[in-house]
């Protein structure tokens, strides 16, 4: 955490307060005065993470899940996001729940393919999902946070428009002004890679949400964030953009 502070930029008149998710007792500090609360699971326990936060006065948690809750209940990580959701419902604070989609930030998994002008290499090349910019899930916990109305809330979040992994590649390339080479592969082919970042259980999962086992549900692109926030959805495009010197 005391590196994380170190990096960041914050507003004039906002206080940094360090604290330990693995330590919930340590979060003591940085909870005081605090109503409204920003939570991303597993950074630590949970529970025991809720638990301070109710003890601290905290009224209302925006809670970070995942649309796999609803798309894909069967999973092991959806059973996991779903399960937070209850502990939250069950301390009697107000809840806000965010369940987005394939994060747009999922393609750093090509960078140091693309820098060293390498082939990207994926399975399912040709599924096209509803990636969401990390910075639309943002606006949405802003207002959540900020805004009445919110309370008690569950919220599908998708990007504007269905995206193949081809498709965000060669949006990469245009940024970059150079071609990116691309080949789609097998599951089988992508397994050891993908176990390697996620563990088992959670590798077949992200491979079932991102080709293997996709549903309307899942494909369905939503207007949640034009909704809540009064700002369209940002495009994947513009995350590419923004994030370009990671391919560079």
């Amino acid at each position: 955490m005391a590196g994380l502070l170190e990096r960041a930029v914050f507003p004039q008149g906002v206080e940094a307060v360090e604290g330990d998710f693995a330590e919930p007792a340590s979060l003591k500090p940085a909870l005081e005065g605090v109503r409204s609360l920003f939570l991303v699971s597993r950074l630590g326990s949970d529970a025991g993470i809720l638990e301070a936060v109710r003890q601290a006065g905290v009224e209302h948690v925006v809670l970070v899940s995942s649309i796999t809750v609803q798309t894909h209940p069967h999973l092991g990580p959806a059973d996991e996001n779903r399960a937070v959701e209850q502990l939250l419902k069950e301390t009697g604070m107000a809840w806000t729940i965010l369940r987005p989609t394939q994060f747009a930030s999922n393609a750093l998994m090509w960078a140091a393919s693309i820098r060293d002008r390498e082939t990207v290499l994926a399975p399912y090349a040709e599924t096209a999902l509803p990636t969401i910019h990390p910075a639309s899930i943002a606006s949405v916990a802003r207002g959540a946070l900020t805004e009445p109305g919110h309370h008690g809330r569950t919220y599908a979040l998708t990007g504007p428009e269905p995206l193949t992994a081809r498709q965000e590649v060669e949006a990469i390339a245009a940024v970059l002004g150079r071609e990116v080479p691309f080949a789609e592969i097998s599951r089988r082919q992508a397994h050891a890679q993908m176990v390697a970042v996620f563990g088992v259980e959670a590798a077949d999962a992200v491979f079932d949400v991102t080709g293997g086992d996709v549903n309307p549900e899942l494909l369905r692109v939503r207007d949640t964030v034009s909704q809540v926030t009064a700002t369209p959805a940002r495009p994947f495009r513009q995350w590419a953009s923004e994030n370009a010197d990671a391919f560079r």
